[in-house]
């Protein structure tokens, strides 16, 4: 996400570079480059000419540091602007005193309204709560189907109540809203997802419905379910969903795909709203906060370090990492064995090209992120059937693994001879480097303290 934008700013900082000093001239060629890459990614019109005007009033005013150099000094500013258009703190969940705690989805037909609703139902099963879902969406069976697999699927309660004998319509969205309620306080669940029914376009009788839903319900918070990929039209949307409900909050999905980014800095602005959370892919752990400082950080090349460490922390077995740590720093190093097993932890944390997007584009891990889309994934599969496909005692022992051994391997596995020899040099020359490292014991001691000051945290 955001890659055009990104890439964009960035040419417009390096025209910066080299000069000695923030000037009118050499700003207003920034700004003109600045404000052409916000409306390329699809920014609202009226927060590009504000956050323009913002740049340029701290950029030739007094609070320049003197000490920055003038590509330093802009990045602050605008990082600063982006940061206050987003929103400094990160959106909190308001929760009933009394539960269950109502969350009442919002959005148009093909926004990922459902899928969502189901993210934020295994979002809150981490966290310690009892969610229950329900679809008030009368109208379309297979939308109340699809909940029901999703909920299956995190094992989440879900109420499907009896639509038997009644006609689609408001009384019956209102019938089954109260039921939910009713049965999320008798099972003990603390909150209540309600996915309302989407629509192709805003109509008054969807807006009516919500509205009854509201006023039902008194939901703690509205969300409302926005398709970044739509850029202005789900800004739109958004605004007229606003004026009718006064929404809490946004959820932006769709941001693993080809958005522009424009929908996340022009929604808050429009709606006075925070953007809480955001889809990144299809599966139920594909979604996480929205923490503004730390996606203006991706927009910047800065990347976003804390949500890599979060995601290792939550995804990683931290007793298997610090074993590998200290077999690989001792004289005997590692087997095959713990090489696969470190892997699978790589794994755990998605695909490397997103891994790699996290990391900064500038300073001394610059051409990292470039290299994400030269990533072959299934090379990791490859190496893991490898391993797979010897024997226990191959794995533990790699010095014994002949050349009818690696005929045998490669058969097993579905590669090639010489794709078992790459691994098994490329093994070798780890275990050479990190056995050089832990030479002396010095490194061996640090490495241990350094796991031992991440236990303490």
């Amino acid at each position: 996400m955001f890659e055009n934008l990104s890439e964009k700013l960035q040419r417009a900082f390096k025209n910066l570079r080299g000069q000695g000093s923030v000037s009118e001239e050499n700003m207003q060629e920034a700004l003109r480059e600045i404000r052409v890459a916000l409306l390329e990614a699809d920014v609202n019109l009226n927060v590009v000419k504000e956050l323009i005007e913002h740049i340029r009033e701290k950029a030739l005013g007094q609070e320049v540091l003197t000490s920055l150099s003038p590509t330093e000094q802009v990045i602050k500013i605008v990082r600063d602007e982006l940061v206050t258009i987003l929103g400094k703190d990160t959106a909190r969940f308001q929760f009933a005193s009394r539960p269950p705690t109502v969350i009442l989805m919002a959005g148009l037909q093909g926004s990922g309204k459902t899928t969502t609703a189901g993210k934020l139902a295994a979002w809150l099963q981490k966290g310690g709560h009892r969610p229950m879902l329900v679809s008030v969406d009368v109208y379309r069976p297979a939308a109340r189907e699809q909940l029901r697999v999703v909920a299956q699927s995190i094992k989440a309660n879900i109420f499907q109540g009896d639509l038997k004998g009644e006609a689609p319509g408001a009384r019956l969205v209102e019938r089954l809203a109260k039921e939910a309620r009713r049965e999320a306080v008798i099972t003990g669940c603390d909150t209540l997802i309600v996915d309302t029914a989407g629509r192709l376009h805003i109509d008054e009788q969807l807006m009516d419905e919500m509205a009854m839903l509201k006023a039902l319900l008194a939901p703690q918070e509205i969300l409302f379910v926005a398709d970044a990929m739509t850029g202005q039209d789900a800004v739109k949307s958004a605004e007229a969903f606003h004026k009718r409900l006064a929404l809490t909050g946004t959820v932006l999905t769709k941001m693993d795909g080809d958005a522009r980014g424009g929908a996340a800095l022009s929604i808050r602005h429009v709606t006075g709203q925070p953007v809480k959370f955001i889809g990144t892919g299809e599966k139920p752990d594909a979604f996480e906060p929205f923490h503004p400082d730390r996606i203006v950080g991706r927009i910047l090349g800065m990347g976003d370090i804390m949500s890599l460490i979060e995601k290792a922390e939550e995804k990683l077995d931290r007793k298997k990492s610090e074993e590998f740590a200290r077999k690989a720093l001792s004289g005997d190093g590692f087997s095959l064995e713990d090489f696969r097993d470190q892997l699978r932890q790589i794994k755990k944390l998605g695909s490397l090209e997103s891994i790699l997007k996290m990391l900064p584009s500038v300073g001394p891990l610059a051409g990292m992120q470039q290299m994400a889309g030269q990533v072959d994934e299934k090379q990791f599969t490859r190496v893991e059937a490898i391993i797979n496909s010897m024997t226990q005692k191959e794995r533990d022992h790699h010095e014994i693994i002949s050349g009818s051994r690696r005929k045998r391997i490669a058969n097993g596995s579905g590669t090639t001879v010489q794709e078992v020899n790459q691994l098994l040099r490329q093994y070798a020359q780890m275990r050479k480097m990190f056995k050089g490292m832990g030479k002396g014991g010095m490194l061996q001691r640090r490495a241990m303290g350094m796991l031992g000051g991440m236990r303490g945290r």
